[in-house]
């Protein structure tokens, strides 16, 4: 497949800085609301004062281009002013998951040698155990909103801001050079250093999110995705920042309340045009017994991402909103999403088509590529690519292959040039010889009026052969049996695919976005 010429959109000039990028973008809406979180409204004009505010007063603490800083906030006003303020500086930031625990911080602290910290409050005691734990030092911990009084390393942001004046302009960075990182969530091992440059989030900004989305400047955008993740940056950050849209932020956990209270214009008195998700949240949503009616809500655009959207899902959700979910595919690695269904173009169960800019390939074992309808690792080719995985050579040349990068899912195109999910690539299981799409036998289940979620994994039996195992959690004062479900999937699917065995839970293991963690249950099975 040739891609499509991205010449016209590349970033202008010789010298590029992405933040100086969304500020000029925006240099003629001053008053308009840029973000509003439940504190307040942060317009334009006063985001690139801070912004400019947090670059000085970063290098004022002797920090040197492209020396890291590490960014521990929750979702709020302040987060793009440190984000932005560090990138306008020359610096990196380090932006990392706020669920982790100490020992993932003072891991990340020594990995990046982050020279300064920038944390929300409610951090701070998890961050101040971290540094206890690290043999590392940083210079100054700048501390948003804090809940007690601060130590003398620690300074807090707003006084910050107040003792620098706006640096006059930014530090003359190149489109090349490194812009941030973020920490990729594997399910083993420990997270992975992935260094984006600063013209990768104008790509996806202007590839995906102009072209695909058409975002526009009277949106109001809201991710249920946090700003630490690829997907929740730019759903809440550089998408709505490159058309002069507005964002809300929100610091909770998104739970179907929380987010139907923005839905409804209960924070700042506006309602969400454009709302980002992802599949076990939706699916949460609409098993709530408060779901807001079609008129209640303004929604005329919603993504998903995250994890393959089971058709029935997506259904329900278009009858009861009247709105298509546009499912895609993205990862830290390409940071955002790469293959899509399009507002104007939906094919439930599948993921959708390439996105414009971006090259797919699908190659089987032996690397060659695999014919339409056979199971086939997913390969991208396209410009928003990390540029490694800091200090990890061996596992950036497994995953970053002469242009190409390696998802690590498993798809299969159709006939339409669609694509279809088979689940990661260390998730297929081969029964009997035949491959096992792990998400198509859930998506089967879900499907059962009494079943709300479900994950599979693959088990072996005394004889050594592999065989499926479903983990069921069923609605709120719903029933069904082991036998029930197994003769539901094989009334849908292939009589080889149903699952041998049923466990009945409470809940499943989940990341921080509510991506199913099944190599947990695969762990619980040997345990």
């Amino acid at each position: 497949m040739t891609p499509v010429a991205t010449t016209d959109v590349a970033p202008p000039g010789e010298l590029f800085n992405f933040a100086q990028h969304l500020l000029s973008l925006n240099v003629d809406r001053a008053a308009k609301a840029a973000f509003v979180d439940d504190l307040g409204t942060l317009t334009y004009g006063s985001l690139a004062d801070r912004v400019r505010r947090m670059a000085t007063g970063l290098r004022s603490l002797g920090l040197k281009r492209e020396e890291r800083v590490l960014l521990l906030m929750l979702d709020g006003n302040d987060w793009p002013v440190a984000f932005l303020g560090a990138m306008y500086a020359g610096l990196v930031p380090v932006a990392v998951n706020t669920l982790l625990t100490a020992d993932d911080y003072a891991y990340m602290l020594e990995h990046s040698r982050a020279q300064a910290v920038l944390v929300s409050g409610a951090l701070l005691p998890v961050l101040t155990g971290a540094l206890i734990k690290s043999d590392h030092e940083v210079g100054k911990v700048v501390v948003s909103r804090p809940a007690a009084p601060l130590h003398p390393a620690e300074v807090e942001l707003e006084a910050f801001l107040d003792a620098h004046a706006p640096m006059a302009k930014p530090a003359p960075t190149g489109a090349d050079d490194p812009g941030f990182w973020l920490y990729s969530s594997g399910s083993t091992g420990r997270p992975k250093g992935t260094v984006h440059s600063h013209a990768n989030p104008y790509w996806t900004a202007e590839l995906y999110g102009r072209r695909v989305l058409e975002l526009r400047e009277d949106d109001v955008c809201f991710s249920a995705a946090k700003l630490f993740f690829a997907y929740g940056l730019g759903n809440a950050l550089t998408f709505p920042m490159s058309v002069g849209a507005t964002t809300l932020l929100m610091g909770e956990r998104p739970t179907p309340d929380a987010v139907f209270k923005r839905w409804l214009g209960g924070v700042g008195d506006v309602k969400p045009t454009v709302f980002y998700g992802a599949p076990t949240g939706f699916a949460g949503m609409l098993a709530h017994p408060q779901l807001p009616a079609r008129d209640a809500v303004s929604l005329r655009l919603v993504s998903s991402a995250g994890e393959a959207l089971p058709a029935e899902l997506g259904e329900r959700f278009k009858r009861h909103f009247g709105v298509d979910i546009v499912d895609g595919i993205g990862s830290t690695e390409m940071l955002h999403i790469f293959l899509s269904n399009t507002p104007t173009r939906v094919r439930y169960g599948t993921t959708g088509w390439p996105v414009p800019g971006y090259e797919i390939e699908l190659r089987g074992d032996d690397g060659a590529p695999v014919p339409d309808g056979e199971p086939g690792d997913l390969y991208i080719h396209g410009p928003s690519s990390a540029m490694m995985y800091w200090g990890n050579r061996a596992k950036t040349r497994d995953t970053f292959q002469g242009g190409w990068t390696k998802s690590g899912d498993k798809y299969v195109r159709n006939a339409d040039g669609s694509y279809t999910y088979g689940g990661r690539s260390d998730d297929m299981l081969k029964v009997s010889g035949i491959y096992v799409s792990p998400f198509e036998v859930e998506a089967t289940l879900v499907q059962h009026a009494a079943v709300l979620e479900a994950a599979v994994i693959g088990v072996v039996d005394a004889e050594g052969l592999t065989k499926t195992k479903a983990f069921v959690v069923l609605k709120d004062g719903a029933q069904a049996t082991e036998a029930e479900l197994k003769a539901f999937v094989k009334d849908k699917l292939a009589p080889y695919k149903y699952p041998r065995h049923i466990a009945f839970v409470t809940e499943l293991p989940k990341t921080a976005t509510g991506k199913i963690q099944r190599f947990k249950l695969r762990e619980l099975e040997r345990s």
